[in-house]
C-alpha cells in the first residue's frame, strides 16, 4: 500500500448514504469534480455524535485502498465531522429537531410543589452542585429533605447513570421535587445531558424536574425537556422550595385575614340578629294577625257572593237545558219510526207475494217447455227411436254395424233382427 495513501484527509459531500442501523455503513463522498465510494465500519460509526444526511459537507480521515473484486479505489473511514460545524453541535442540533417534532418540548409541563417534603438531586456527589443545593435549602426552607441519587455527569457512561438514577427516584415515588445538574463546563463536558436517553427519561418522570445543568449561557437538551430550567443550581434550589420566614409571614397575614374575616361575618349575624329583633314580626306580631284577618274576612265575602251568582246560574242552565230536552224528546220520533215501520212491512210482505206468484208462473212455463221438447212427448205421438247394442243411437244406415237393433217405444222396447236393406236412393 503507498504509505501516502494510509493517512488521508478528505472534504466532500455525502452521497448515496441510507442508513444500515447496526451494520457496516456504504456511501460515496464527492465535489464538484470527483466522486470517491467510501465504507465506514460499524465500531467506528458508533463513535460519531451526530446522524449523516444526504447532501451534507463532511470532514473524514481515512485511508485509500483498492477493492479488489470490482478493481475500484475506496476510501475505509476512520472518523468524520461536518465540515465547519461541530460533530457535538450537528448532533445537538439534529436531536432537537427531533424531540421537538415529537413534542417533547411543548408538552404540559408539570407543576413544582409549593411546600415540598423531600426534594431528589440526581448529580455528582464530589461537585459544587450537592453543596450549593444543600446551602441554600437549609437557609430558604430547613424542614425539607433532601436525598442525593449520586451519578456520572462527565464521559461516556455518565448519561445511562444519570437515566437509572432518574427512573430509580420515581421507582421510590415518595418525593415532591427531583433536580438534575451539574457545574459549568465544554459542550464536551455538558454531552450527556444532550443524549436522548436522558431527554426521554426527563419527558417520562412522573415528578416535576428541575434542571440546573453549565452556566446561564449553556442550554441543554434536558433544559428544554424539563418542567423548569434553573440557571444555576442555587437558582434551582431557590426554584425548589420557598422561605421559611416569608411562608411563616404568609402564614401569619393569612391567619389574621381568616379572623378578621370571622369578625366581620359574626358582626354582620350580629346587625341582621337586631334588625331582626326590631322587626315588626317580634315587636307587634298582632298586626300581621289583624292584615291577614281582615283579608280573610273580605275573601269569605267575596266566595259568599261568588257562590250565589254561580248557583242562579247553573239554575238557569238547568231550565234551559229542560226545555230543551222537552222539545226533542224522543217519544214522537219513536211513533213516527214505528208508522214507517209498519208501512214498510206491508210493502215487504205484498212484494215477497207478487215475486212468489212470478216464480210459480215462470216455472210453469219452464216446465211445459220441457215438456214439449221431452222425447217421451214425441215417442206418444207414434214415433220410435233405435239403437244398437251398445245403446249409440242409429240414425242413418251408416250407423248400422250389426243385424240387432233394439226399438223403442213409449211403453217399451222392441229386440230386432235387420233381414233386408233398403237404400233410399236406390228406389229412387
Amino acid at each position: 500500500m503507498d504509505p501516502y495513501l494510509t493517512k488521508v484527509y478528505l472534504t466532500g459531500e455525502i452521497s448515496n448514504f441510507r442508513l444500515r442501523p447496526n451494520a457496516h455503513q456504504y456511501f460515496s463522498l464527492k465535489d464538484d469534480h470527483a466522486k470517491i465510494s467510501a465504507i465506514m465500519f460499524k465500531s467506528a460509526f458508533k463513535r460519531i455524535k451526530f446522524m449523516p444526511e444526504e447532501g451534507m459537507k463532511v470532514l473524514v480521515t481515512g485511508h485509500v485502498s483498492v477493492y479488489e473484486p470490482g478493481g475500484t479505489y475506496q476510501i475505509y473511514v476512520d472518523s468524520m465531522e461536518p465540515d465547519g460545524v461541530g460533530q457535538l453541535y450537528q448532533a445537538y442540533e439534529q436531536l432537537k429537531r427531533k424531540l421537538d417534532k415529537e413534542g417533547l418540548f411543548s408538552q404540559p409541563k408539570k407543576a413544582l410543589v409549593k411546600y415540598p417534603k423531600r426534594i431528589a438531586v440526581v448529580t455528582s456527589p464530589s461537585g459544587a452542585v450537592i453543596r450549593d443545593i444543600i446551602t441554600t435549602v437549609r437557609r430558604r426552607y430547613p424542614i425539607a429533605q433532601i436525598v442525593l441519587f449520586p451519578a456520572l455527569v462527565q464521559g461516556n457512561e455518565a448519561s445511562a447513570d444519570i437515566v437509572q438514577q432518574i427512573k430509580r427516584v420515581n421507582q421510590i415515588g415518595n418525593f415532591d421535587t427531583l433536580i438534575i445538574g451539574r457545574g459549568g463546563g465544554s459542550i464536551e463536558d455538558l454531552w450527556p445531558f444532550n443524549e436522548e436517553n436522558v431527554a426521554r427519561a426527563i419527558y417520562e418522570s412522573q415528578i416535576p424536574i428541575i434542571s440546573s445543568v453549565g452556566h446561564e449561557t449553556d442550554t441543554t437538551i434536558a433544559d428544554l425537556v424539563a418542567d423548569v430550567r434553573a440557571a444555576t443550581p442555587t437558582a434551582a434550589a431557590e426554584l425548589a422550595v420557598p422561605r421559611l420566614d416569608q411562608t411563616l409571614v404568609e402564614l401569619k397575614t393569612t391567619q389574621n385575614r381568616i379572623i378578621n374575616a370571622e369578625y366581620q361575618l359574626i358582626e354582620q349575624a350580629k346587625l341582621k340578629l337586631k334588625r331582626l329583633r326590631q322587626s315588626t314580626v317580634f315587636t307587634s306580631p298582632q298586626r300581621i294577625y289583624e292584615v291577614f284577618s281582615q283579608r280573610l274576612d273580605l275573601l269569605n265575602q267575596r266566595l259568599l257572593n261568588q257562590s250565589g251568582k254561580v248557583t242562579d246560574l247553573r239554575k238557569n242552565t238547568v231550565s234551559q237545558l229542560t226545555m230543551r230536552l222537552k222539545m226533542v224528546a224522543p217519544t214522537y220520533a219513536i211513533k213516527e219510526q214505528q208508522q214507517k215501520l209498519h208501512v214498510l212491512e206491508l210493502r215487504l210482505k205484498q212484494n215477497q207475494l207478487q215475486n212468489l206468484s212470478r216464480t210459480k208462473q215462470h216455472y210453469q212455463m219452464l216446465v211445459s217447455s220441457l215438456d214439449h221438447l221431452s222425447p217421451l212427448k214425441i215417442l206418444g205421438r207414434g214415433y220410435t227411436y233405435t239403437t244398437d247394442d251398445s245403446g249409440r243411437f242409429i240414425s242413418r244406415l251408416a250407423d248400422l254395424n250389426s243385424k240387432t237393433i233394439n226399438v223403442h217405444f213409449t211403453d217399451g222396447i222392441v229386440n230386432a233382427t235387420v233381414n233386408k236393406i233398403t237404400n233410399q236412393k236406390e228406389d229412387e
